[in-house]
């Protein structure tokens, strides 16, 4: 997520209420500060686990962190900061980042990538944990706190690596071009990823196709079943255990 996720109970739950207002005439939303459309990225290409899994540095293995590929090998990993597709518009991890998450997530992620299997989905990993000195890159291009975060003294979500960003892919004949990632398909939700839009919130309806809604749910049911909660002004944005808790800060390499 890029959001300001930081702020108090009250002023989120103002913000998350705005968003999701549907009746009467709408307050115009304000313009993304770079757009993104529903494809994955081309600069770098997405990635399955399909040859073996290096380790992980030592400064990571330090901090607790595993590359998802080892506990979801299924896992399909198409960072979008890893290119320039994101809404800054540059790339902000270098060639070869990997998705790296905390070992505490591990059992929770095995579990939804189970649940989905039955289903026939994957899941695709757009962020995972992003470091210290990204967010402040970010915060730097983007110096406006409804949009990004302000770096604060300590880690929390991404920056602990208690957080994913996260869609579904599937096996779907006549995939259009635009939605093919590796050899799948990416399941529509209704809006591509960092959409800041009142659709791209967790629960959304207005504007949101059906069959949006019930893919949302099911990513959501699957996610749940793993003990990781979705982040209400996000679809994408799920939460493991102690994610909010201010941590010190590790900005250990994502490669």
């Amino acid at each position: 997520m890029t959001r300001l996720r930081w702020a108090s109970t009250a002023a989120l739950a103002v913000s998350v209420t705005l968003l999701t207002a549907c009746t009467g005439p709408s307050t115009p939303q304000p313009t993304s500060p770079s757009s993104t459309s529903a494809t994955s990225s081309t600069a770098i290409r997405p990635v399955s686990s399909s040859a073996p899994i290096p380790p992980v540095s030592a400064a990571a293995r330090q901090v607790g962190l595993v590359d998802v590929r080892s506990v979801v090998p299924s896992a399909i990993v198409d960072l979008r900061y890893a290119t320039p597709h994101n809404f800054v518009g540059i790339q902000l991890y270098p060639t070869g980042a990997r998705c790296l998450v905390h070992e505490s997530l591990a059992d929770g992620l095995r579990t939804a990538a189970a649940a989905l299997r039955t289903s026939g989905d994957t899941l695709v990993f757009w962020d995972c944990y992003r470091p210290h000195s990204v967010q402040q890159t970010m915060f730097e291009k983007v110096p406006d706190p409804a949009w990004v975060a302000a770096p604060g003294p300590y880690s929390r979500s991404h920056e602990s690596g208690r957080s994913v960003d996260v869609t579904l892919a599937t096996h779907q004949p006549g995939c259009p071009v635009d939605r093919r990632i590796t050899n799948q398909c990416l399941v529509d939700m209704g809006t591509d990823f960092d959409s800041f839009t009142p659709q791209a919130t967790a629960f959304a309806t207005e504007g949101v196709p059906v069959a949006a809604q019930r893919n949302r749910a099911r990513l959501r049911a699957a996610m749940s079943a793993g003990g990781l909660s979705v982040y209400s002004g996000e679809w994408w944005h799920f939460d493991g255990a102690g994610a909010d808790v201010a941590r010190p800060i590790i900005d250990v390499p994502v490669t």
